[in-house]
């Protein structure tokens, strides 16, 4: 349950229909096995204690009296296990049957919470045995004389851990258009539990899924769905015991169907909370919830829900495809409308590198979208001290089978000019060396774009600006950054995404060979012909500085949380001092860098993580990253 984890079951057990002894037994057993695999949050199916496809049997005194004797059983021996517990059952309440929900921990029933909406149309029948709970507000003595609440607006609340708040809502709840989980959810619950008993139709496991997903999406919140499976009546129906455990759109975990067992996944609640906090739309306004206190044990949590070590590409190659058009169309609309607003043509610097590939493929598109000739595109290659004779080649045939205009204009002279008048010795590789050379190239770019009519177009990425990688008024400006918003990792993907389908084999040969190249600046002399100056030897690899920056902006994750996920996610690809090295290179980049990122040019937005000044980082330059590097130097 550290740093915001919690790990919960839904749990499905293969009944017998009317007898509460043996499913008593069965769910004991599967409470135990839950609590031993560390589970917190236990939740079982509606009726399970009876089974939802009793029928008429409900209004059997015998059957009433044995789930109720049952409940008691399970909560007696709950004593002994740290989790929170959710089974279903008939209770009779004032003189009325409703499908309830017990709630019980360490050996004490936190309460009972009805079920709103009674389905009784099709196959459903459950008002001829039931009430409504949606206006039910009372308390229930039970046998062991204990005097609990019946109510549907009940929030359990963790003692040790305040943000885990569990709403409870029951099958055909979910369904309708105002469940009561967003009642809930608006009355601070972060997690939200399903006891269902949902039969199986030809393709009603997808609006399922999608149901369970949406609402988890929309509330911002964890939700766990438990439902009815095997051993349930096939008289009429069947149950497939589909159990889904989703947090804020993404499905965690999903059983097969047609079975039955339990479903294991962690809960990120502190990730919710802060998804909360950054949506200011969402507003805890719901004051009529009652809180019931439960207490768990602090552990840690071993987490096993996947972490993705790229969270920004999809790893389903239709949907990453998908992703990577939807992309290339964001960037090169708000190109389009730029070259429309001002009618100038554009210039792009070429070095045979990714970034700058990217920009061109975008500035082609746009101008394809404009209905413009290519040669409204400036193409300038800038080789100098550091130019290789293969990315210099790449550049050449990536502007001839793109056809824009080719320009080429040597630095070294320029460059060496400069160096003369400021007093600085060519020998001497320092920073003034480096960033002489980009801020050349982005002198010549600009005064092109004078000449052409034309806006200088940015090639630099968000990973190079989350981390400061870019010379100040050198490739830091341009006159519309169309790749800042777009990751070091996903760049890599657009690039091969349009290698794969332009249908050009001189165009996608030479973009591979891009792609196969180191990524580098070239601002230092080669060596043997080959680049000397590899990017991710000076700062680390950036398939880790993207982990870091989405989980730092997206998410709001402290560094030990990050490093956490980190080593999870990279298990077996780097080693954990390997992480934490780059990881406190990323923080302490991250806040000194911010002053670049302060007055970057404009450019389009395109995922969740961006950092513009004008809309998705408001960060003052002269923040301190004290409390930051402060947690990264405990860690170990």
């Amino acid at each position: 349950m550290r740093q915001g984890f919690v790990k919960a079951a839904a749990v499905t057990p293969k009944i017998k229909v009317a007898d509460t002894k043996y499913n008593a037994e069965l769910i004991l057993d599967m409470m135990k096995e839950s609590t031993r695999q560390g589970a917190k949050i236990v939740v079982f199916p509606e009726l399970c204690l009876t089974g939802y496809t009793c029928q008429d049997l409900f209004l059997q005194e015998r059957l009433l009296q044995g789930a109720k004797d049952a409940l008691m059983k399970l909560v007696k021996e709950s004593a002994s296990l740290d989790a929170i517990f959710f089974v279903g059952l008939p209770f009779e309440i004032l003189g009325k049957l409703y499908n309830v929900a017990a709630v019980f921990s360490h050996g004490e029933v936190l309460g009972l919470v009805p079920k709103s909406y009674l389905p009784n149309y099709n196959e459903f029948y459950e008002a001829r045995h039931f009430v409504s709970g949606a206006e039910l507000a009372t308390e229930v003595v039970l046998p062991d004389g204990s005097c609990v609440p019946a109510d549907r607006d009940l929030l359990f609340v963790c003692e040790q851990m305040p943000k885990l708040r569990i709403g409870v809502e029951l099958c055909e709840d979910l369904w309708t258009p105002n469940p009561p989980s967003i009642s809930h959810a608006l009355a601070g619950a972060s997690v939200l539990v399903n006891l269902s008993a949902s039969n199986e139709l030809t393709g009603k496991d997808s609006y399922r899924r999608e149901l369970v997903s949406g609402q988890s999406a929309r509330l911002l919140a964890a939700y766990i769905y438990a439902s009815a499976g095997e051993g349930e009546s096939t008289q009429d129906l069947v149950f497939s015991g589909h159990n889904i455990i989703a947090e804020n759109g993404q499905i965690l975990a999903e059983s097969k169907r047609f079975g039955h067992g339990i479903l294991y996944s962690e809960i990120d609640v502190e990730r919710l909370c802060a998804q909360r906090r950054r949506m200011t739309t969402f507003v805890t306004e719901d004051q009529t919830h009652t809180e019931i206190l439960f207490s768990l044990k602090i552990e840690e949590t071993k987490l096993t829900r996947l972490i993705d070590p790229a969270p920004f590409v999809p790893t389903d190659r239709q949907n990453r495809e998908k992703r990577c058009d939807e992309i290339l169309m964001i960037q090169a609309m708000g190109l389009k409308k730029r070259l429309e607003h001002t009618g100038a043509n554009a210039v792009v610097g070429i070095s045979g590198g990714l970034d700058s590939t990217l920009a061109l493929l975008v500035t082609v598109r746009a101008f394809d979208l404009c209905g413009r000739d290519h040669k409204g595109i400036t193409a300038v290659t800038m080789p100098g001290f550091g130019t290789t004779d293969r990315t210099y080649d790449n550049a050449v045939k990536l502007i001839q089978s793109l056809g824009a205009e080719f320009v080429e204009v040597d630095i070294c002279q320029a460059v060496n000019v400069h160096f003369s008048d400021i007093g600085q010795d060519p020998s001497v590789h320092d920073v003034t060396y480096e960033n002489s050379q980009a801020r050349e190239r982005t002198q010549i770019l600009m005064d092109i774009a004078n000449k052409k009519n034309a806006l200088v177009i940015g090639t630099g990425d968000l990973s190079e600006l989350a981390l400061g990688w870019a010379t100040y008024n050198g490739d830091h400006m341009s006159m519309y950054a169309v790749n800042a918003s777009v990751p070091k990792t996903l760049v890599r993907h657009l690039v091969r995404y349009y290698a794969d389908t332009c249908e050009d084999k001189q165009l996608s040969d030479t973009l591979y060979d891009v792609l196969d190249t180191p990524v580098s600046p070239e601002l230092l002399p080669p060596e043997d012909g080959k680049i000397s100056q590899k990017t991710e030897d000076l700062v680390g690899p950036y398939e880790l500085h993207d982990f870091f920056l989405y989980y730092m902006l997206r998410q709001g994750f402290s560094p030990a949380k990050i490093y956490r996920l980190a080593k999870i996610a990279f298990a077996g690809t780097y080693e954990a001092a390997f992480i934490l090295k780059w990881l406190k290179t990323f923080c302490r980049r991250f806040f000194a860098q911010q002053f670049k990122r302060s007055c970057l040019p404009d450019g389009p937005k395109v995922g969740s993580v961006a950092v513009s000044p004008r809309g998705d980082l408001r960060m003052p330059s002269d923040a301190c990253a004290t409390l930051w590097m402060e947690e990264l130097n405990t860690l170990s």
